[in-house]
């Protein structure tokens, strides 16, 4: 496990970075002409990824990227 200390622009800065990288994601994942291995890849890297948001979002923040719910939309 790894710590660091950031500022609030910092903080605020990797949040928007986190937030784009996952919409990214979700766009690619949503685009049918790519195929299941690719996905699957993707897939894995967003719940890295939302795992990592998920330790400074708020949780109406998150729920917005939370896969369970996006796919039922």
């Amino acid at each position: 496990m790894l710590g660091m200390m950031l500022t609030d622009k910092e903080c605020k800065e990797l949040d928007y970075l986190l937030r784009k990288e996952m919409d990214e994601m979700l766009l690619d994942m949503s685009d049918r002409r790519l195929d299941g291995p690719v996905k699957e890849a993707i897939s894995k890297r967003y719940k890295v990824i939302f795992r990592m948001y998920a330790r400074f979002a708020a949780p109406r923040e998150l729920s917005r990227y939370a896969l369970g719910l996006r796919s039922q939309r």
